[in-house]
């Protein structure tokens, strides 16, 4: 059976950046260097995954197909993310460091996944329908801003003291940059319903 190209690629493509998501965090936390530690505290937050979700569903026309291949690349990620810390340890063996056995990674594999692929297609599927332009598709196109606030709001209040500056000052941007997004957002959604009203007057 012929399966068209236009549809291939954009599934390979979100495969590949599911595998990239599922490294990235735990490859950046073994570099002692507060770049790498920011971008590995990035990528293995919850608003970034949920980020990508999002975004794959949003890259589909399809609510069907958002849904699903939300759900199935954000549970890869899942896998990456747990199968690469199992095989490269963080800290070198014989520190005194507990690390997960097979069954331990097993288990964690099969709860996480289960809840990337359940939770995966309604993310998904927001990202879809914050296809819609204009107002109607704002408030969706505000979730993820407004996640990456809320969660970076509540990781300053009770993580970002006792795990040094780099977290702060990460969490910090993160809080910031969000914030600028969802200004952004609202003023290209006023300038978008503005324009279209100034259209339907002329007409």
């Amino acid at each position: 059976m012929y399966i068209p190209r236009t549809r291939v690629i954009p599934v390979v493509s979100a495969l590949a950046a599911a595998v990239v998501l599922g490294v990235v965090g735990p490859l950046m936390g073994k570099f002692d260097h507060p770049v790498s530690q920011a971008v590995g505290l990035v990528f293995s937050s919850g608003w970034a995954w949920a980020g990508f979700a999002f975004l794959v569903g949003f890259s589909r026309r399809s609510r069907i197909e958002s849904a699903l291949l939300a759900s199935s690349t954000l549970a890869v990620a899942v896998i990456v993310y747990y199968v690469f810390k199992f095989v490269f340890p963080t800290a070198p063996v014989g520190l005194g460091v507990a690390y997960a056995s097979g069954e331990d990674l097993g288990s964690k594999i099969f709860a996480w996944g289960t809840a990337a692929f359940v939770l995966g297609a309604p993310v998904g599927l927001f990202g879809n329908l914050a296809r819609t332009r204009g107002v109607v598709g704002l408030p969706l196109r505000l979730l993820i801003p407004l996640t990456a606030f809320y969660e970076t709001s509540m990781r300053l209040e009770t993580e970002a003291a006792g795990l040094g500056p780099v977290v702060a000052i990460t969490w910090n941007a993160v809080r910031i940059a969000s914030g600028v997004a969802f200004v952004a957002l609202l003023v290209h959604a006023l300038m978008t319903w503005r324009a279209q009203r100034g259209e339907a007057a002329a007409d």
